[in-house]
């Protein structure tokens, strides 16, 4: 019994040892007498810097740190920055490399590192493949005809066979490797015959369904690759219905596969979390709003600081009450001659709110555009126009309306400042446009004239629809 707690204390010491070595890479230069190393990470698909070093008069480099780097693709970038070599970093993390610049590809070797020899053998057999890869880009410049290029398709087919067979003989081989989670995370599902029964939408669905079969999203092994933010980029943009209900959906079943690994979780719900609050698709802020409120308020976004945080939540609060399909929040205001306007008390069968500046550039070509639709053709469809002063003065205000002959509208502002309208319809700049229904629902918003229009169009025609 002695015994075997000396063995497993002794065990312990030397996994805290080796913990606590960290990494060390010793890298060779055989063209290079000085000049500054770097180290850099994948993290998706941009780069960032993790250590450098200067370079010997005999050409070597030592980089190392006391805690180890996490696992994923690292670009050794050679003085000059004109070159690099990219390596794999997993459990090993003290080895040695040496590289020639005449030859990265076949000159270079690393020792001590299993997975970097796997690496630079699938390299090896990259650059074995140019000659083929050469012919087919040669072919498909020079194709002038739909058949030049269906010439060309046997030998892309040959050259994805040859890529397949490799990289899955290397899994069966070394299924644990590094190498291995990527080239299966890179694989994509194949569509099996579809069943009797089942009806055309069969192949998206077997697609979509297993998209994420072979993706390692329990480790951290992806998320310093490229790998992982194509995946997510093409299921996002391709297979997920690009409505909000599906994307939350999608979002938070993916998130809950990341949970085992606090960095695939913190890649992925970063990934998700700037996505959505970046979209240029109006109504996409509600995938934004549903990840802070359910994954950052809740405090489960660990790697932010105080101020960091707080920040997102605030902009979370501030799109919370102006999302698609919301009721808009009341306005209270004051009209050119100083008579109360009340949002809900203009009865209409759309209203279109303008918050707007007349010192602003982009107002003075936009709110007389939204006035000729609205003459042309929106007033005779129900609409109302209710025009919200942001900025200027009010002799400034007064004479916009005029010069540009702004009849129809209600013209308002809010001269006590009452509304907090800034941040119930997030108006930090102008013009701002919501489009609300006859309930003051928000069905629209931050469309340009034209979209506002075609969306107008189609409300019309079905509404038409409705009454045949």
């Amino acid at each position: 019994m002695r015994k075997i707690f000396f063995l497993l204390l002794a065990a312990l010491a030397l996994q805290l040892n080796l913990q606590a070595q960290g990494y060390q890479l010793s890298i060779k230069l055989k063209n290079y007498t000085s000049g500054k190393l770097f180290l850099a990470n994948y993290m998706g698909r941009t780069t960032y810097l993790t250590d450098s070093a200067d370079v010997s008069p005999s050409g070597e480099v030592i980089l190392k740190g006391k805690t180890p780097l996490l696992p994923g693709i690292y670009l050794v970038v050679l003085p000059g920055k004109q070159q690099y070599v990219e390596t794999l970093i997993d459990k090993q993390q003290a080895f040695s490399v040496t590289i020639d610049t005449t030859d990265l590809i076949n000159k270079t070797v690393y020792k001590g590192s299993p997975d970097n020899d796997l690496f630079l053998g699938y390299n090896r057999f990259i650059f074995q493949q140019e000659a083929l890869t050469h012919n087919i880009a040669s072919q498909l410049k020079a194709a002038q005809t739909a058949a030049d290029s269906a010439k060309v398709l046997p030998l892309q087919q040959e050259l994805g066979k040859k890529l397949q067979q490799y990289r899955q003989e290397l899994i069966q081989k070394n299924p644990n490797a590094i190498l291995s989670a990527i080239f299966k995370a890179m694989k994509e599902p194949e569509i099996p015959q579809q069943p009797a029964g089942e009806d055309s939408t069969f192949a998206y669905r077997y697609f979509k369904g297993h998209y994420w079969d072979d993706v390692e999203l329990s480790t951290d092994r992806l998320v310093r690759t490229p790998v992982l933010e194509g995946k997510l980029k093409k299921y996002f943009t391709q297979l997920v219905v690009n409505m909000p209900d599906s994307i939350i959906a999608d979002c938070d079943a993916l998130i809950a596969r990341t949970r085992k690994s606090k960095e695939a979780f913190k890649f992925v719900l970063w990934w998700l979390t700037y996505n959505y609050e970046s979209s240029p698709y109006m109504g996409m802020d509600a995938v934004f709003v549903h990840l802070v409120e359910k994954y950052y308020v809740s405090g489960d976004a660990y790697w932010l600081n105080d101020e960091q945080l707080n920040k997102i939540v605030n902009r979370a609060y501030t799109l919370a009450p102006n999302l698609i399909g919301q009721q808009a929040a009341p306005l209270e205001l004051k009209d050119t001659a100083s008579r109360p306007v009340s949002l809900y008390k203009t009865k209409a069968k759309f209203t279109v709110l303008v918050f707007w500046d007349p010192t602003c550039g982009h107002c003075k070509t936009e709110v007389p555009r939204l006035d000729s639709a609205f003459k042309a053709s929106w007033k005779n469809k129900g609409v109302a126009m209710i025009g919200i002063k942001t900025e200027g003065t009010r002799e400034e205000w007064l004479s916009f309306i005029k010069e540009h002959k702004l009849n129809g509208w209600i013209h308002a502002l809010d001269a006590d400042n009452k509304t907090n309208y800034r941040r119930l319809y997030d108006v930090y700049s102008t013009p701002v446009v919501y489009l609300l229904d006859e309930n003051k629902k928000i069905v629209a918003k931050r469309l340009a004239v034209e979209q506002l229009n075609e969306f107008l169009e189609h409300a019309g025609q079905k509404n038409v629809a409705a009454k045949l």
